[in-house]
């Protein structure tokens, strides 16, 4: 039989416990330095920012810093994702303080209606950081509009430049139609592009065209459309011709003219003086004066 052990005295247990603290504390996670400030909306609550406005407006907004550690601590606010303009970029705060640093967006003219996204970051001198979520929503009707522009036929295809005027982003589809002399030589039915183009943007492309005709007149019209009505249409004559095989005529046909020339030279045969065909002078001398 295993013998009893002693119970513990009061003591002992009295004297254990500050040991058991001090083990307990030896292995807790200390507080980053990290933690000892941080960012966050002005006012508490509020867990990110949220702003909204037309464009061209500009919205006013505070951000806090609070140092909760015991020593300063110096902190650089900037923006990212949106445009952000700080009152002081750079911010010196006492230990156990809180800064109010107020801020304002500034909604881009011309920025489609919808959300942005981007945030307020703060980094203070050892590259810690933290990060404030901001939700911007730009107001405004929303209009699509595009037109197709400088349309051309070139050696390797047609090009053209599609033109957003309107305020949402557009994804275009585009159709192809070439009628020449002898009848319709393109039909192609609408294809969305591979392009998205944001408000005010605009990009120039080019659609294949292999199977040209060598000798036409051709007129090529081009049709684009995107959502909520988008479209427009160009159109461009041109004409095809072989000028190697109209040089080549024309130098023939020089070619054969100099050769009559020559042949109706040697039938003449050569200068007899000015004689006509009865042998006599073409000219006679002009008699003046009284015969005898």
């Amino acid at each position: 039989m295993r013998a009893l052990e002693p119970p513990m005295s009061s003591a002992a247990r009295v004297l254990s416990l500050p040991l058991l603290l001090l083990s307990l504390l030896a292995v807790a996670p200390t507080a980053t330095a990290a933690e000892a400030w941080l960012v966050a909306p002005s006012g508490g609550g509020r867990p990110s920012f949220y702003t909204e406005g037309e464009p061209g407006s500009v919205q006013q907004d505070t951000v806090s810093v609070t140092n909760r550690g015991t020593e300063p601590v110096t902190v650089r606010l900037a923006g990212d994702g949106v445009p952000i303009a700080f009152a002081g970029s750079r911010v010196r705060i006492p230990a156990r303080t809180r800064a109010e640093v107020p801020f304002t967006v500034t909604v881009p003219t011309g920025t489609a209606p919808g959300d942005r996204s981007g945030e307020i970051v703060a980094r203070d001198a050892d590259g810690r950081t933290q990060r404030v979520a901001l939700r911007l929503r730009v107001t405004g009707p929303e209009l699509s509009a595009l037109t197709v522009e400088q349309v051309a036929v070139r050696a390797d295809g047609i090009t053209y430049v599609l033109v957003n005027r309107g305020t949402t982003p557009i994804a275009p589809s585009l159709a192809v139609r070439a009628d020449g002399v002898l009848g319709r030589l393109v039909d192609r039915a609408p294809r969305t592009l591979p392009v998205d183009l944001p408000p005010g943007s605009r990009t120039r492309l080019t659609e294949p065209w292999p199977d040209r005709p060598a000798f036409d007149a051709v007129d090529v019209r081009l049709t684009v459309t995107a959502a909520g009505g988008a479209a427009d249409t160009a159109q461009v004559s041109v004409r095809f011709v072989p000028w190697g095989t109209v040089a080549g005529a024309a130098g023939a046909l020089a070619a054969a003219g100099a050769l009559l020339a020559v042949r109706r030279r040697r039938r003449r045969g050569p200068y007899d003086g000015g004689a006509n065909e009865v042998g006599r002078p073409l000219w006679q001398p002009e008699l003046t004066g009284a015969g005898t």
